[in-house]
């Protein structure tokens, strides 16, 4: 039987696609999306990030009140967490018991200055602390957290499944190899490497422009915000996709380390101990430590198209039998914060 869950999260993005998973489980799924408060202006959500949402603390703890209601709520989720203060936090639970909070990035490094310094002092009062990377497990109990769940990064069953793109889909992003994601500074010169060693290779994602090399990658760039329908349709737009770890956050996998194979596309990974255990390597998926190793592994899978069909197709397999999926992953997260109980 479901259980009754508040969402505390966007209202769309990789959030939606946890709530539409949750709803699929069969639980009752109540969303409130508390970055309402910030009225799509662009200078509160700046203030909000750079500022980790100083001076808004009553301001959101007073909408939540008013837009939670009288629910009767088992359970309340949040996800990010990044505008809820302490006062916030215990509001949810005394709405819905027990409060689990997951967050996908690392509030615990420098990489986005100081847009988690609410999370950081409401810690504390949340019930269980959910994150896919374990080195951010690992430092969480230093900042207060009573209890920590460590998960893998995971792919969404109904989203991220094989399809043919649409012609549309097709003349917009069609590329041998794509990498879609948002420019960091690292990446700018990785590109320009597979670029100038000859790789056929669409960049799709925000914020290009702010590359210093941008001239030299202009050609490739398909620029613009995705959301995950557009998201899916340029990696399954592509022969292969690359996939790259944010180093601010200290990644060793991604959500695309899983999404990327689930959909039918050949992997090319960062080479990481954990992508060493999701996959055999030149069987499942291919890594690379370097730009021009990434460069020779595009271009010998697409010079050896038996292989590379090979490859992708054994990738699906394994994500399957690794089962990093939305589903099962929420569930485990539910299950554990209901158990605390």
């Amino acid at each position: 039987m479901g259980v009754r869950v508040l969402f505390v999260g966007r209202s769309g993005g990789q959030a939606g696609l946890m709530q539409e998973a949750m709803r699929r489980r069969g639980h009752r799924v109540v969303a409130v999306d508390p970055h309402a408060v910030l009225r799509d202006s662009r200078l509160l959500t700046y203030w909000a990030w750079h500022t980790g949402a100083l001076g808004l603390a009553g301001w959101v703890e007073g909408w939540l009140r008013e837009a939670i209601g009288g629910g009767d709520h088992d359970v309340a989720f949040v996800d990010g967490g990044e505008l809820l203060s302490a006062g916030a936090v215990r509001l949810l639970q005394r709405k819905a018991g027990r409060v689990a909070l997951f967050n996908r990035d690392n509030p615990f490094v420098a990489r986005d200055g100081r847009r988690w310094r609410t999370l950081l002092r409401a810690l504390p009062e949340y019930d269980l602390f959910v994150t896919p990377r374990q080195s951010t497990a690992d430092r969480a109990a230093g900042f207060g957290a009573r209890r920590v769940l460590r998960v893998n990064f995971f792919a969404d069953e109904a989203m991220h499944r094989p399809g043919a793109p649409t012609a549309a889909e097709r003349a917009r992003y069609g590329s041998p190899v794509a990498f879609v994601g948002t420019w960091f500074p690292e990446r700018g010169p990785f590109m320009e490497t597979l670029l100038r060693r000859g790789v056929p290779l669409k960049i799709i994602g925000q914020r290009w422009e702010r590359a210093p090399n941008y001239a030299a990658l202009r050609q490739a760039v398909v620029p613009g915000y995705l959301g995950p329908e557009q998201y899916a349709a340029a990696v399954r737009s592509a022969s292969i996709a690359i996939a790259m770890l944010s180093k601010g956050n200290a990644d060793l996998q991604t959500s695309r380390s899983s999404e990327i194979p689930a959909m039918g596309v050949a992997l090319c990974a960062e080479r990481t101990t954990e992508h060493v255990r999701m996959y055999d390597e030149g069987e499942e998926a291919v890594f690379w430590s370097s730009a021009a190793e990434c460069a020779e592994r595009c271009l010998s899978l697409l010079a050896d198209r038996p292989r590379l069909e090979r490859l992708a197709a054994a990738g699906r397999r394994r994500v399957l039998r690794n089962d990093n999926w939305a589903e099962s992953t929420l569930e485990r997260i539910l299950t554990t914060v209901a158990a605390d109980a």
